[in-house]
């Protein structure tokens, strides 16, 4: 048995062929996915990045582990104190760790560790490789030389995993000019009309139709280098986002053929499992955002997972999992025991085994980096809570959203349905009381860190500047709100 994790950064679940999607952006994942097993509803705990990645690698949840953050305190992992044996819990229980300790050899070809500082995704792995020299955002070009010599050299190989890492559909969209639009003639989702459009130009924050980069429209230099415009002034404009991303998905996905193929050539495709997934979404106007992951919503936290295991039957699950329960399933799959009472994922492989489903009632989200927000995803509504709204002011304190009828959260419920805000509340506290007293060493609230130190990382000390843009662009109702709300902020 062999094991393949390619891992998309930035792939939201929607935007798959298999999934539903109108563009054909994946069709090797498409045929992966007939093959194999799609869940449909698989999120991440945490995120974006590093927080997502730090749940998986550690099999915990953010307000365990302590990474919520992008930067300061929650952006470290937390120490185990002096339980510590000679061999840390952590690192002895880390998911790549579990295939070590059973003889499996493990390797890593990603710049994650070193973008983020986060040492911890190496653990339990032999071979650690940024072979791109790179800092992130490497394109699958970049990364698939390095991928395809270490196929030659061990791809033959009895009990391996491999995690590969592929950065294309990241904000910003960059795939090669030569690499031409195939989706030039495809009109964009449905849902976002003219009105959504025109909705979203008229609110603040981050990542909003006027500043699509960031809190501005050059914040990461020239637009006209990238695939991706300078606002989303209007429906071509919008397009021109959408296109961006979905190349990124179809190249990346082109690399997935690749590597598929090299497995085939070897002669070892039909005993290796392969794992598609990624670490988070991106928002494409959901919540006013686009071409970025600040929520702990559906944009964000639902990310896509085809899992193809030699000898389970191909089908759709619908059930609710966290990212860490189908790192776990793997691992119980593949013969090893699951760490239960450290971890916070959950197996199913035995119900996978048997052609059954098997999953959460609830989930619960977490994003700390250009927000402080949690979510309940439970049937089919999502409830918000926020405590920094990342200076996006037209978001409420408690959101509601009905993700079966409206999974792009264009209405907020929670004033008509008081009753369900009151049930995903109670929810959320009882997890919280629950999970932080299971906190690693330290058992405080990580969320409450990122707000003693200012809020989320990538808002800090932007509000000085983003304030007279806002009076500039028609937008000064807004820059008065955030004034108001945010006054330490201004004289940052």
């Amino acid at each position: 048995m062999r094991f393949l994790y390619i891992d998309i950064d930035t792939l939201r679940a929607d935007h798959l062929g298999c999934a539903g999607y109108h563009r054909n952006t994946t069709p090797n994942i498409d045929a992966l996915a007939a093959e194999g097993i799609r869940f449909e509803n698989v999120y991440a705990s945490d995120v974006p990045c590093l927080p997502s990645r730090t749940a998986l690698a550690t099999g915990m949840f953010g307000i365990r582990n302590g990474v919520v953050n992008h930067s300061g305190v929650a952006a470290d992992l937390r120490t185990q104190g002096k339980d510590r044996a000679f061999i840390g819990a952590v690192a002895a229980n880390a998911w790549a760790s579990k295939f070590y300790f059973a003889g499996w050899h493990t390797a890593s070809i990603s710049s994650f560790p070193f973008r983020h500082s986060a040492s911890w995704w190496n653990h339990g792995m032999m071979e650690a490789m940024n072979l791109m020299r790179g800092f992130g955002g490497e394109r699958a070009d970049e990364v698939l030389p390095g991928t395809l010599d270490w196929l030659d050299r061990r791809g033959a190989d009895d009990e391996w995993f491999l995690h590969v890492h592929l950065w294309d559909p990241h904000t910003p969209y960059n795939t090669p000019e030569d690499y031409g639009n195939p989706f030039e003639s495809d009109p964009i989702p449905e849902w976002h009309t003219e009105e959504i459009r025109a909705r979203n130009w008229g609110y603040a924050g981050p990542h909003s139709a006027q500043e699509p980069w960031g809190f501005s429209p050059d914040e990461w230099g020239d637009p006209t280098v990238h695939r991706q415009p300078w606002d989303a002034a209007d429906q071509d404009r919008v397009k021109g986002i959408f296109d961006g991303y979905d190349v990124g998905i179809r190249y990346a996905d082109d690399a997935v053929g690749t590597l598929v193929n090299k497995l085939a050539d070897l002669g070892v495709l039909d005993d290796t499992a392969i794992l598609i997934s990624s670490d988070h979404g991106e928002a494409f106007g959901e919540l006013g955002v686009y071409a970025d992951h600040q929520g702990a919503d559906e944009a964000t936290c639902h990310i896509p997972s085809v899992l193809r295991w030699p000898g389970v039957e191909p089908r759709v699950d619908s059930a609710l999992h966290y990212h860490l329960d189908v790192a776990a399933t793997v691992v119980d799959l593949a013969g090893i025991p699951v760490p239960m009472g450290w971890w916070s994922g959950h197996t199913f492989a035995d119900a996978l085994r048997a052609g059954e489903e098997e999953g959460r009632d609830a989930l619960i989200l977490s994003q700390g980096a250009w927000t402080c927000q949690r979510g309940v995803r439970w049937g089919d509504n999502l409830y918000l809570k926020t405590w920094h709204d990342g200076y996006h002011p037209h978001w409420n304190d408690e959101m509601l959203f009905d993700i079966a009828a409206d999974p792009h959260e264009v209405d907020d419920l929670a004033e008509d349905q008081p009753e369900l805000v009151k049930e995903a509340a109670d929810i959320l506290e009882a997890w919280t009381e629950k999970e932080t007293a299971r906190g690693l060493g330290d058992k405080s609230d990580p969320m409450a860190t990122v707000l003693a130190e200012g809020g989320p990382c990538h808002i800090q000390g932007h509000l000085p500047h983003y304030l007279p843009r806002l009076r500039e662009t028609g937008r000064a109702e807004w820059a008065d709100v955030l004034e108001q709300r945010f006054p330490a902020d201004v004289s940052r």
